[in-house]
């Protein structure tokens, strides 16, 4: 197996390739086909859904070198100075290239100053210069900056979406990967592909042909399948005395509370799914295993009203931000409240 991270390797290199932002490509490679370029981007979105690897494809769709390919990261390069520096920059030609392109990564980070800087360059841009600005906090870029770009929203991939893709990188490395194990490395990774592939990476790394859930499980330090099961079924069924106990032995052995609550809503969340309408088993059999299916809908004859109250106590404790002392209160909390709920 290649020592290349899977996300280096797997990089997209052309539209085609890209997961997940099918909106945004159909938009930019029309854009290129029709030579309709618009002089700035932006791209905003969640961590790891492609905005800057988009950015290069766009580069090098519309002709551009690699000398001619200019990326800034704003974290780093935040000040007044460097966007002075920038605005003299931009007034020079390509070297090789149709245009020069400008990718500033993490676009908030500039200070007041270097905005104020940058707009002035937007406003009046020189014909062979693009720019595409790529943003995790949009709420952070100024509206004078929004207005003056094409503004694309990223969104996060999907778990079926980038089950399939890390499946394709499994197949390419030659090793076998589970379904179950693709599906909640993707659950795990929040709609981050790159997140995904690191995942996916380090657990190939452990040196098994083949990559199994419990495998995934055991790297995350995420616990068994069904001790997560018996702490929602006590819940639900009110056991209130049994969901505590569970969810201690749990915690004892070293999971983390925050992780645990996902992995409880996300059982709940399915549950109340089938319990509003069967047929969405169909849209959950792209997440889920039979096996889980089957379980969930046990869960889902605890009805509509109760599992959607479990669902809205367990989506609140997640947010919660808990003291240090106690990190698994929040969960207990709505344990408690879902297991003595009378609706």
């Amino acid at each position: 197996m290649a020592n290349q991270v899977f996300y280096r390797k797997y990089r997209p290199k052309k539209f085609e390739e890209v997961v997940g932002q099918d909106n945004t490509v159909r938009v930019l490679k029309n854009a290129v086909l029709k030579k309709r370029l618009a002089h700035a981007y932006l791209f905003s979105g969640p961590r790891g859904t492609g905005k800057t690897t988009i950015a290069r494809i766009l580069a090098r769709e519309v002709g551009c070198e690699e000398e001619d390919i200019n990326e800034i990261d704003a974290a780093s390069s935040r000040g007044i100075d460097e966007a002075r520096a920038l605005r003299e920059a931009v007034r020079f030609l390509p070297l090789r290239s149709p245009y020069k392109i400008y990718i500033i990564d993490e676009v908030h980070m500039l200070t007041k100053e270097a905005f104020n800087a940058l707009l002035k360059t937007l406003e009046e841009p020189p014909a062979h210069a693009i720019f595409v600005l790529a943003t995790t906090e949009l709420e952070k870029v100024p509206d004078t900056i929004v207005s003056r770009t094409q503004h694309f929203e990223f969104k996060k991939i999907a778990v079926p979406e980038m089950s399939r893709e890390l499946g394709r990188i499994a197949k390419n490395e030659k090793f076998e990967a589970d379904d179950a194990a693709l599906k909640l490395l993707s659950f795990f990774a929040d709609g981050s592909l790159r997140d995904a592939e690191n995942l996916l990476y380090q657990v190939s790394s452990m040196g098994a042909k083949r990559i199994t859930e419990e495998d995934v499980r055991l790297m995350l330090g995420a616990p068994e399948e069904e001790m997560v099961n018996s702490i929602i079924s006590a819940a639900l069924e009110h056991r209130t005395a049994e969901a505590l106990e569970n969810l201690d032995k749990v915690l004892e052995a070293g999971a983390d509370p925050v992780l645990l609550n996902k992995l409880v809503l996300r059982i709940a969340r399915a549950a109340y799914f089938l319990a509003l309408d069967k047929s969405t088993e169909k849209m959950l059999a792209a997440e889920f295993s039979k096996d889980e299916l089957n379980f969930f809908g046990k869960l889902s004859s605890s009805g509509v009203k109760q599992l959607e109250n479990a669902v809205r106590e367990l989506l609140s404790s997640y947010h919660i931000r808990a003291d240090d002392f106690f990190p698994q209160l929040p969960l207990e909390l709505a344990l408690i409240k879902i297991a003595t709920s009378q609706v």
